[in-house]
């Protein structure tokens, strides 16, 4: 039998925000949702992909010489691929001198994957943290997920899931009873609205979230922190965090440590330029002050705990974190 793989996209070494503690986010890719704001656009396809990296670019055009589909064509601001004709052969990655053609999404074996998350086993130790699994959606892959968790959690890492919460309730199921805390997105809660900017609706999305807290209330486990991306005019709105909080407040209080509000920013946009796609949300400025009280005040209104909510990202104008 095949040796179990997955296909990773980025693995991000002492990270503070994922989780508590020092950790190591392996960020997998494939993901259900196509949300209008997603900030790591080269996550949301199954398989590697390639990306032109402007900045590194001599542009020698070795790169269209050799693309058998004829796909590439030097453009006024670069290389220009046609998406509909390439393969994702390669060649253009072989061909570039300068490394500006590149992979995004690299395959790992099971063994692989969990001697290089064992690399800082010293530092999860001393300060509390762990392994957490990201994306895309890791549930996407969730068979090599799951394995991936439970050698960790036989090694004495801590682990957490960061998910979107769409996916097969067996699915689901089957990885958290490898992890120790989720953090789960909740973006929306008119379905309407949610299928319009996300691709699909949020109910099992809530039939999810209902069964881990069901779990988590007959087990003492796992931990659970909710997730709200801030994006002005969608998520932000008063109407949206009021009823969210006001089901957080009613049906998972008792469960529910934190939950987060991160603020928008648009840094993920080269991202985008880097894959040739373009970004809704790319003009987009940062939140202000009174945006994020704003929200704030709208989170709480319902009855929510204040100290256990929390604003991060980042604020416009000062360009520093919350």
């Amino acid at each position: 039998m095949d040796a179990p793989v997955a296909q990773v996209f980025d693995i991000a070494r002492g990270s503070t925000h994922d989780g508590p503690g020092l950790r190591t986010t392996v960020f997998f890719k494939g993901c259900p949702l196509r949300c209008s704001w997603c900030q790591n656009p080269e996550g949301l396809r199954a398989g590697r992909e390639i990306g032109w990296e402007a900045g590194q670019c001599i542009r020698c055009l070795e790169c269209v010489a050799a693309c058998p589909a004829m796909a590439l064509s030097d453009g006024p601001g670069g290389i220009v691929r046609a998406s509909s004709a390439c393969t994702r052969c390669g060649a253009c990655v072989d061909a570039c001198p300068a490394r500006a053609m590149e992979w995004t999404g690299r395959e790992w074996t099971l063994e692989a994957l969990v001697a290089e998350a064992l690399k800082d086993a010293e530092y999860y130790r001393a300060s509390g943290g762990g392994v957490t699994v990201s994306g895309g959606e890791p549930l996407s892959q969730h068979t090599f997920v799951r394995a991936f968790l439970q050698r960790l959690r036989a090694h004495g890492v801590r682990t957490a899931l960061d998910t979107c919460g769409w996916a097969p309730a067996a699915a689901f199921a089957a990885v958290l009873a490898h992890s120790d805390l989720v953090l789960f997105d909740l973006k929306l809660m008119d379905p309407v609205l949610h299928e319009r900017y996300t691709s699909q609706s949020n109910a099992r999305i809530l039939e999810n979230l209902t069964a881990m807290a069901a779990a988590a209330r007959a087990t003492g486990a796992p931990r659970l922190w909710i997730r709200t991306p801030l994006i002005p005019g969608v998520t932000a709105t008063a109407a949206n965090l009021r009823a969210m909080g006001a089901l957080l407040q009613a049906r998972f209080g008792d469960v529910v440590e934190r939950w987060e509000l991160c603020a928008f920013n648009g840094v993920c946009a080269a991202k985008y330029r880097k894959l040739g796609l373009n970004w809704t949300f790319a003009d987009l400025p940062a939140m202000s002050r009174d945006d994020i009280e704003a929200a704030r005040t709208a989170a709480l209104s319902a009855g929510w705990d204040r100290a256990k909510l929390l604003v991060s990202g980042w604020v416009a104008k000062e360009g520093v974190r919350e």
